[in-house]
């Protein structure tokens, strides 16, 4: 079963512990460093909206893109209680990413660059977000480490409320860069369970890899942080940021 198939009903319960706000105050704090002050933002990889909705509430004129049609039902039904400055919500690939017209400031949040599993396919989606951004337009994502997705391997994790249960195991493939998440799903339906099983994979991207295609897709004066820090990433960090600016 495709990644977010199933899990598309249950995302926002299993994941109530990811801090949207913490992570739209750092962005935020990375447009001041630049002195940035977009006024549009496509959220890339938006998923169930959460980000999405956060910008609109602060002002910003929103375009959520998700390659995943389940997600986007939900993103849509969450943007739909906003009284104003409601997202607007397109089923693309990154690597197809293709906007009516250019955007101040895309941004692609928690690890979704990971999940483009071939390196060729990640340089062409760069090149696409590069070709959405107005001149002066910056790109800010993050991306999971190596080192954090090499130490999934073997590890298996528990998540649960009283409507889902699920249990999902990792797996690193040296050779092949990718750990793969095996998740079982199960969602209450009445008195009985339904379950489902969904695989997700992550390509393990450097850091020096992502500022070459980011340098080669036209982007300048590129920057690296590390998680939630304004400052260059610790030795062993789990997760980092990037941003890049289109001159």
């Amino acid at each position: 079963m495709n990644a977010y198939t199933s899990l598309a009903e249950a995302y926002d319960r299993l994941t109530w512990d990811v801090d949207y706000s913490r992570i739209l105050d750092f962005l935020e704090a990375l447009l001041q460093a630049r002195g940035k002050h977009p006024q549009t933002v496509l959220d890339l990889a938006c998923g169930t909206g959460s980000l999405s909705v956060l910008l609109a509430k602060r002002g910003y004129r929103v375009i959520g893109a998700d390659m995943s049609e389940d997600m986007l039902a939900v993103a849509s039904e969450k943007a739909n209680e906003l009284e104003e400055n409601v997202p607007f919500f397109i089923c693309q690939r990154m690597e197809r990413l293709a906007l009516p017209e250019p955007v101040d400031c895309v941004v692609c949040c928690l690890d979704s660059l990971n999940y483009i599993t071939d390196p060729a396919a990640c340089r062409k989606a760069l090149g696409r977000i590069w070709a959405a951004l107005r001149p002066g337009g910056i790109f800010l994502f993050d991306v999971n480490t190596p080192e954090k997705l090499r130490a999934m391997d073997g590890q298996v994790f528990l998540d649960e409320d009283e409507d889902v249960y699920c249990v999902w195991r990792g797996a690193f493939d040296e050779a092949a860069r990718i750990c793969s998440y095996g998740m079982d799903l199960f969602l209450r339906q009445g008195a009985l369970w339904q379950r489902s099983f969904e695989e997700h994979r992550e390509y393990a991207y450097t850091r020096r890899e992502l500022e070459t295609w980011l340098h080669d897709a036209g982007f300048a004066d590129i920057r690296v942080f590390g998680d939630g820090r304004m400052e260059p990433p610790a030795e062993g960090e789990q997760r980092i940021y990037f941003s890049a600016c289109k001159e």
